[in-house]
């Protein structure tokens, strides 16, 4: 059986016998009514998942019905029955909101594949909308400290400007958070949001991804391909880390924001850019200029409305908030029922400095969910770093002053051997996962392999 229950409404017993037995041989639920009021009384009490609905019916007939009906259920498709069909009928009912019209008698088949569309359509308007939904919950900037308040009142004055938007925040604040949320607020909503993640792409394919290339414009090159510019046409292009980008590749992005067109690397046609750019980055631009490394026209060109993402650190009232946010989350996510914290629990989030900020908050939050069976979580289950935060004397004085405890000659050994350590640690913490290790420390998962490799530490992804 389908589990799904059709609504027959026909003032004709034998029409409604007829329909009802070539729905259940279909493996449907049935319901039926006699009259259009019969039929409303119905529909509150079955919540079928679509309705046959007969027109010419004494009292209350089939239009005024169907308009009860959209009052009632505007989601229920509604397919109309008539034995006196004309097309101006038709359209009336269709602009009515009528999923379809079919005259009496029906052939039989043609009705069974349009009652089975019409289920099949409503559901899949149900899922994208939870799946929507889910994508948005997803994204939302959980907190209501005054920080975050702020933040998000200046999302709400910027996004529905076409303004530039320059986001500044340390790694794993949530840039790309703030950046969704001034799309989905600006009029590009309905357009493509594009992310560029410029610290994870090679230099020298950055401009074919930013621009896209012609086949046999470089070895490889085995086909066309758009770049991120050309699928983000009427959208918003999210250039996340730009200050990883080469001074080279930045002079061409400066050109292409300038002139709102670009070509193809190897191909000679002029492509428009109508796009909303927002950059982001964990560096403070104004020092990466004085140190050569970032364009200063590109800088006061992306600069035209900054906005700072704090730190989690200084933000301590919304990691009570973030922890259930994400409990839910990984419930849903995993099936189970929602786990509770206890405040023991939670006064040790609380106090940890968090230097991965809310990504290295979400991170710990999905190993409990994983590794403790039990619905409600304790002081005992917090993995260290978190169970064992600094005390409330070095959080207020600094740290003492360690003896260093290294062999190395030079800064440069020292540096690496500090690295080489740090990063093994890391790595045993997360089980060997590259991936898991470079959210927690807030680095790119390419960088990472990286220092990986040119470290000799030895690792699984």
């Amino acid at each position: 059986m389908s589990g799904e229950t059709i609504l027959i409404v026909d003032d004709e017993e034998s029409v409604r016998k007829s329909l009802a037995d070539v729905m259940k041989d279909e493996g449907y639920e049935v319901v039926t009514a006699s009259s259009g009021r019969e039929g409303i009384d119905v529909l509150a009490e079955t919540q079928p998942s679509l309705a046959l609905l007969d027109i010419a019916m004494p009292g209350m007939d089939g239009i005024e019905t169907l308009r009860r009906i959209r009052e009632l259920r505007p989601d229920l498709p509604v397919i109309m029955v008539s034995g006196h069909g004309t097309i101006e009928t038709a359209v009336k009912t269709t602009k009515m909101g009528a999923y379809d019209f079919i005259v009496k008698p029906p052939e039989l088949q043609h009705l069974t594949l349009v009652v089975k569309h019409g289920i099949e359509e409503t559901r899949l308007r149900e899922e994208n909308a939870s799946l929507k939904l889910s994508i948005e919950r997803r994204y939302e900037i959980v907190g209501e400290s005054d920080k975050i308040k702020t933040l998000k009142q200046q999302i709400g004055l910027a996004g529905p400007t076409n303004g530039w938007v320059l986001i500044h925040g340390e790694s794993g604040t949530g840039k790309e958070l703030v950046a969704r949320a001034i799309h989905r607020a600006s009029r590009r909503a309905n357009g493509p949001f594009v992310e560029v993640n410029c610290a994870a792409i090679p230099q020298e394919l950055i401009e074919s991804e930013l621009f896209g290339h012609e086949r046999g414009s470089f070895t490889g090159a085995t086909g066309m391909k758009r770049g991120k510019f050309e699928l983000a046409h009427g959208g918003t292009i999210f250039l996340d880390e730009i200050a990883d980008m080469s001074l080279a590749t930045q002079a061409k992005v400066l050109r292409v924001l300038e002139g709102q067109e670009f070509q193809r690397v190897g191909g000679a046609k002029t492509l428009k850019a109508d796009v909303r750019v927002i950059a982001a980055s964990n560096k403070h631009l104004v020092d990466e200029i004085k140190r050569g490394t970032f364009r200063e026209d590109l800088y006061y060109r992306l600069n035209v409305i900054p906005l700072d993402v704090p730190p989690l650190r200084d933000r301590p009232d919304d990691i009570p908030r973030l922890v259930r946010h994400f409990l839910q989350e990984f419930s849903a996510e995993y099936g189970q029922k929602t786990k509770t914290m206890d405040e023991d629990a939670l006064a040790l989030f609380v106090r940890y400095p968090w230097p991965g900020n809310v990504r290295e908050l979400r991170n710990i939050i999905e190993r409990l969910m994983i590794m403790v069976p039990r619905p409600a979580l304790t002081a005992s289950d917090v993995p260290p770093p978190i169970s064992n935060p600094p005390s409330e004397e070095i959080l207020r004085e600094g740290p003492a002053i360690a003896p260093v405890r290294t062999h190395a000659a030079t800064l440069k050994d020292a540096r690496a051997e500090f690295e080489r350590e740090f990063i093994a640690y890391k790595l045993k913490e997360f089980g060997g996962n590259v991936s898991r290790t470079a959210d927690a420390i807030g680095v790119e998962r390419s960088n990472l392999h990286r220092k990986i490799k040119a470290l000799g530490i030895e690792a699984e992804d």
